[in-house]
């Protein structure tokens, strides 16, 4: 928990350090940081029930697309509650489908959902199909607005993370993960406890993707649906350490800073020095980054 609530304090001093000229640039980077370890530490929470969903990357772009659709009538903050509430609504239609598959046919089955969702935005008259919708800024006379809303997001995350460590849930998530039969033996509602921990997870998925309209204020079907949103969710609490708060943190502060890097001094190879450093960190820290640090797995 120490570990977490540290990073988080350094992230929100971080506009007043002296950064020099790479001020912006490290502001805009960290935003993005926020949100997609915000989006990793949602997917963490279904993956406490064994769950592997690929659906994530569907509810940040519904939360997104809903959000921006929705400001301009509403509001920044009524907007993003309506984000979480789409994503939300989503998640229990596709949870009451598919929750009792397992393994690799829940993964194909939130895959198919996910390209379902991307295509139906795609031609959908209202959201601007392939050519994007253009979304109002959420605080335009507020130089830090943006910054301290993607922060939030993440505070947000962070707190529902730790708050469901030592609950009632966080045990049946981790019976449900080890053993169905088991643990609905031991009277442990399964479909309810993975449909919960759905319900949660994917309005945080949905929030992060909110947040993502108001700082890109453009949105494409391509970018907010993209598979590499997906991949992302489930990457960054494998490599920082799942079923953990700091785990996801970490990792996704330290994945988006090297992307980012390899970006700037590698250039258009960055892609292939990443994906092959990813592999290695996987094959050689089976249990992430905290493993190598000490640190145990269900944890905070």
């Amino acid at each position: 928990m120490r570990g977490a609530l540290a990073l988080l304090l350094l992230a929100g001093l971080l506009p007043y350090l002296p950064l020099g000229e790479w001020r912006a640039f490290l502001l805009d980077t960290a935003q993005f940081a926020f949100l997609i370890t915000a989006l990793a530490l949602s997917w963490d929470l279904l993956a406490r029930t064994g769950q592997l969903s690929l659906a994530h990357g569907a509810f940040f772009g519904l939360g997104a697309y809903a959000a921006g659709l929705s400001a301009p009538g509403l509001g920044p903050l009524p907007a993003l509650g309506v984000g979480m509430g789409v994503a939300a609504l989503s998640s229990l239609v596709l949870g009451l489908a598919t929750l009792r598959l397992h393994g690799i046919y829940f993964a194909i089955a939130t895959l198919a959902f996910s390209e379902v969702v991307r295509t139906l935005v795609l031609k959908a008259p209202f959201t601007g199909g392939p050519i994007g919708l253009a979304v109002p800024p959420a605080f335009p006379g507020l130089p830090l607005g943006g910054y301290y809303l993607a922060f939030s997001a993440l505070v947000l995350a962070v707190a529902v993370s730790l708050g469901l460590a030592g609950s009632r849930l966080a045990y049946a998530q981790a019976a449900t993960r080890q053993g169905e039969a088991v643990a609905r033996v031991l009277g442990v509602p399964v479909v309810r406890v993975k449909l919960v921990s759905f319900l949660l997870s994917s309005a945080l998925a949905g929030l992060a993707g909110g947040v993502y309209a108001f700082k890109t204020l453009f949105l494409t079907p391509y970018d907010a649906f993209g598979l590499g949103r997906a991949v992302e969710a489930l990457v960054i609490p494998i490599f920082g350490g799942l079923y953990t708060t700091l785990g996801p943190v970490l990792g996704g502060f330290l994945l988006v800073g090297m992307e980012t890097a390899l970006r700037l001094w590698v250039g258009e190879g960055y892609l292939a020095v990443y994906g092959a450093l990813l592999i290695l960190a996987i094959l050689f820290l089976p249990r992430g980054l905290l493993g190598l640090l000490g640190g145990k797995r269900g944890a905070a």
